[in-house]
């Protein structure tokens, strides 16, 4: 179980991006954090990876303790959470295999990972690869795939890490409708199979409601929401989006 307790974060510029703030997020859910840009999600993530060291609180795993506690624990953290970003991160002249392959480096040492990797890691890779429904590109290079597949190769390169946590930052929003949905349903099915917790910063409120166990809405780096969501009511929408933000509520139902 992954929490956060009372953790802030100012930048050196002066901008607090995420007021204190406490979280516990349940194994095993999907939980999806809501919010204009600049609300605090793509923070907030990132202070869940130590990507941000916060300004001050702490993350802690349970049986782990805090994950800025020394090196180590940042290390092996880091380690059991996948990240899937917007832009995919992949490298296009390398094959959707060989990337994939990539989520398996932390697996070993470094020098270790300077030479070819075991024939069991290629197995995992592929594998990862056939649940988002991929195998047959394994082989094609990355910037020859569409949007929709490089995303898909970026959740499997996640899932080839065996995690126990996945962070998506915005993984849908430069797809299509049709496209993001497909992407959704794997992630969706794979952490459902998997025990996965997804902890997933969307735009889209239909998506949410989709896909969602939990939601947590932010303004201005503060939680201004959290519950199930069923619950997102207009007046809990106009709450995360604001009056000076499109009225997603009318939009969403």
């Amino acid at each position: 179980m992954l929490s956060v307790h009372d953790v802030a974060v100012t930048y050196s510029n002066g901008v607090t991006a995420l007021h204190p703030t406490s979280l516990t997020f349940k194994r095993g859910q999907f939980i999806v954090l809501l919010g204009a840009s600049g609300a605090g999600k793509s923070t907030l993530l990132r202070t869940l990876n130590g990507l941000v060291r916060p300004t001050r609180g702490e993350v802690r795993v349970e049986g782990r303790g805090s994950i800025f506690a020394r090196r180590s624990a940042l290390r092996a953290h880091r380690r059991s959470t996948g990240m899937v970003f917007q832009q995919h991160h992949l490298i296009g002249r390398l094959t959707a295999l060989e990337n994939v392959l990539t989520g398996r480096l932390a697996a070993h040492s470094t020098f270790r990972s300077m030479l070819p990797l075991p024939r069991a890691d290629r197995m995992i890779a592929l594998e990862a690869l056939g649940r988002v429904g991929l195998v047959d590109r394994a082989l094609h290079r990355a910037d020859q795939l569409s949007g929709g597949q490089q995303q898909r190769v970026g959740i499997a390169r996640a899932m080839a890490q065996r995690p126990e946590t996945i962070l998506a930052d915005e993984p849908v929003a430069s797809l299509d409708p049709a496209t993001a949905v497909k992407v959704l349903d794997d992630l969706h099915r794979i952490c459902r199979e998997d025990g996965i917790t997804a902890i997933i910063s969307l735009h889209q409120v239909d998506l949410a409601r989709r896909y969602a166990d939990h939601v947590i809405g932010l303004a201005q780096g503060r939680i201004v929401f959290e519950g199930n969501p069923d619950t997102l009511r207009p007046d809990a929408l106009d709450e995360i989006y604001h009056a000076d933000q499109p009225r997603l509520a009318e939009a969403a139902e």
